[in-house]
């Protein structure tokens, strides 16, 4: 048997999503595989192994080639700006980026303070905006820090705008629309060329079936 093609996909949304559309692209995943909370993920029927991650670590095995394909949203290739082949988009997971902060108030006049898990596509946004600001990068829980005084605005995520409300924040600039991609490293097209493009046609079917239908 052919060594397993490997995917690195992130856990949570975007994995069952994208777990959803690779069913409805006819791949054979056994319905143990939405629970499994292991780490590497094989499944046999479709000689495919999976790599569960962080978000933010799947360009980084593309590109080394522990993965040849990965799922992962514009906003981390945006971030990470890593060396693989962005193939398709893949229509998932939409949400946008966006620059949030308390009601009613105004950046500080001097050096504002931006905290986000988004360090470069933040400065490169207000670098754009032709506006200086000090880049605090935080992990997690990015709406504390106007609340506590920490930063003047986040650069953060936005889905359904709720975790915003619930904490007393409202957007003020929207910074670009992000959905997931699927991603390839440049050397397993090269080699695997043929196994990927059957998986990239029969993804697109998909997507342009649905889009038929809209």
């Amino acid at each position: 048997m052919k060594e397993p093609l490997i995917f690195a996909m992130p856990k949570g949304r975007i994995f069952e999503e994208a777990a959803a559309l690779l069913r409805e692209a006819g791949f054979k995943l056994p319905p143990e595989f939405d629970d499994s909370r292991k780490l590497i993920i094989d499944v046999p029927e479709e000689n495919f192994r999976f790599i569960l991650s962080k978000p933010m670590d799947v360009p980084t095995y593309v590109e080394h080639g522990v993965a040849d394909l990965g799922i992962a949203g514009k906003d981390v290739m945006l971030e990470e700006d890593r060396d693989v082949y962005e193939v398709l988009d893949l229509k998932i997971s939409a949400c946008h980026l966006a620059v949030a902060g308390l009601p009613n108030t105004k950046m500080n006049d001097v050096a504002p303070r931006i905290a986000t898990k988004y360090p470069h596509v933040a400065a490169a946004y207000f670098r754009e905006q032709g506006e200086q600001v000090e880049i605090i990068k935080l992990n997690g829980s990015i709406e504390l820090a106007p609340m506590i005084g920490l930063a003047d605005r986040i650069v953060d995520i936005v889905s359904t705008g709720r975790t915003l409300v619930e904490n007393g924040l409202v957007e003020y600039e929207q910074i670009v629309d992000i959905t997931s991609r699927l991603i390839v490293n440049p050397v397993s097209y090269r080699m695997k060329d043929e196994r990927i493009n059957e998986i990239v046609e029969a993804i697109s079917g998909v997507l342009n079936k649905e889009t038929t239908m809209k």
